[in-house]
């Protein structure tokens, strides 16, 4: 068996993944202010964001004694308006952004890290961010609002999951699929092969 990974994220989605890409992993969860900064960009925040949750389990959970390789991500969907679009605080929120995103192509972007974390020491810092682009079909707004009502757009960002519900009311997907849920795989696993990572 390989070096420990630890996922870090209480993201079930995350979590999902890691398993069905059959990767041994534990969980612990950053403590970490996800407020975007000002005049920030998509891509900078998600990339600021996950280095941010990788480097406070690494200097506040783990000892001096511990190896292992972290993994951390942060995702955000981006309006066609180049707007970031977080978590809707309630149903009418989550309406407004379905709205805005039906009958056209957004972006999801997803920044992620991986440090490898030998006896108190980062070895390696890999930090990546992966895009992909979604297009949503056209909707009523009697659509939109079954769509809502059916519950999955509280806790997402942009008010819609792909692995849900909402993948039937996605016409397309240029990129990575897992991406849009919250970790691009295929990306994560080629870069602990470089690192000489092995199950």
């Amino acid at each position: 068996m390989g070096k420990k990974i630890i996922l870090a994220s209480g993201s079930p989605r995350r979590k999902e993944l890691m398993a069905m890409a059959g990767l041994p992993f534990e969980i612990m969860v950053p403590e970490v202010d996800e407020t975007p900064k000002k005049h920030e960009s998509p891509k900078k925040m998600v990339k600021r964001l996950s280095r941010e949750k990788a480097l406070e389990i690494w200097r506040n959970q783990l000892t001096e004694k511990d190896s292992a390789i972290i993994i951390s991500a942060d995702t955000t969907v981006v309006s066609p308006r180049n707007q970031n679009l977080g978590k809707p605080r309630n149903e009418k929120e989550a309406m407004q952004m379905v709205s805005e995103l039906q009958g056209r192509t957004h972006s999801v972007f997803t920044g992620y890290t991986i440090v490898d974390f030998v006896k108190g020491e980062a070895r390696k810092i890999i930090s990546r961010v992966v895009e992909t682009k979604v297009t949503i079909q056209a909707l009523s707004k009697a659509e939109v609002r079954e769509y809502v009502e059916k519950g999955e757009s509280l806790d997402k960002a942009g008010a819609y999951a792909a692995q849900g519900y909402g993948m039937a009311i996605i016409e397309k997907i240029s990129g990575s699929y897992t991406n849009v849920v919250g970790l691009p795989m295929t990306q994560v696993k080629e870069d602990l092969k470089a690192l000489g990572w092995k199950a």
